[in-house]
């Protein structure tokens, strides 16, 4: 009968080899939607299997569903964008060890009407104070990621309580990135998103980056292994190697050669030895 680690539902499920392998030679990671959307892992993973030998199979969902997920053993990796979350994550016994992996970072984008005159701005906590003062839709994910949990803190920063415009001006969606992007779109509605994702997204109509270059819209990933103390099915050598090699310097190299219509998605920083 098949556990539970291979029966994670609304997810997305990418199995990046051409053959079937044993089960000893292939792991499983709970990824945060970002990396998976943008291509990075068809890029990635069939360097890392033809070097190992090693199949990677990713689930893709929100950081905060990815946590859970690996906190109920359905994981031998980790790979989010909420630190503090991750860190938390480690702390409890969960995770051997969190290493950063890359960075990138969040953009507000918003259609060319411009209706909050926010446009150019390098604020982002001013952006939102005046999104929220012009009663200008915005669509947030809603959704506990690691963008719904940047999105909140800059709401916070901001003076800014979004629950009490929320059905009217401040819309929650629920979903993924390119599911928010699409009500944002289809609303007119601004939206918050990682770099990555939005350079991939192919419905852009009209919109356009709006808000960017604000040191508090930093994102950064991290990797980590699942403890088998707390999971004893996790297959810890396959997924230490795969670790291993990311932050590698083959790994990084590999990460910061990934491109779209020239533009780099994410930037290699993980500490080298």
């Amino acid at each position: 009968m098949l556990t539970s680690r291979f029966l994670t539902s609304s997810a997305l499920v990418l199995g990046l080899t051409g053959g079937a392998m044993a089960q000893d030679t292939s792991i499983l990671v709970q990824s945060t939607t970002s990396t998976a959307n943008s291509g990075l892992y068809d890029h990635l993973l069939p360097l890392f299997t033809e070097k190992t030998g090693i199949q990677v199979n990713v689930v893709a969902v929100g950081t905060g569903q990815a946590i859970q997920n690996a906190q109920n053993c359905d994981a031998d990796v980790l790979l989010v964008h909420a630190k503090p979350a991750e860190e938390k994550f480690v702390a409890e016994g969960y995770g051997t060890q969190r290493t950063d992996l890359m960075y990138n970072d969040f953009v507000v984008v918003g259609p060319q009407a411009d209706p909050a005159g926010v446009a150019g701005m390098t604020d982002a906590e001013a952006a939102l104070a005046k999104i929220a003062e012009a009663g200008a839709l915005f669509a947030s994910r809603g959704d506990d990621s690691g963008t719904h949990k940047k999105e909140l803190a800059l709401w916070q920063a901001a003076g800014v309580d979004p629950a009490t415009g929320s059905g009217d001006w401040y819309r929650e969606t629920g979903s993924g990135m390119g599911a928010t992007l699409n009500a944002g779109i289809g609303m007119g509605g601004y939206v918050l998103t990682d770099r990555a994702t939005w350079i991939s997204f192919d419905n852009k109509q009209d919109y356009t980056i709006a808000v960017e270059g604000d040191t508090d819209m930093f994102n950064q990933y991290g990797v980590i292994p699942v403890n088998p103390e707390k999971c004893p099915e996790v297959k810890i050598e396959a997924a230490q190697d795969f670790a291993d090699w990311l932050v590698s310097a083959e790994g990084q190299a590999a990460i910061a050669d990934y491109t779209i219509d020239g533009q780099q998605l994410f930037f290699p920083n993980a500490p080298q030895s």
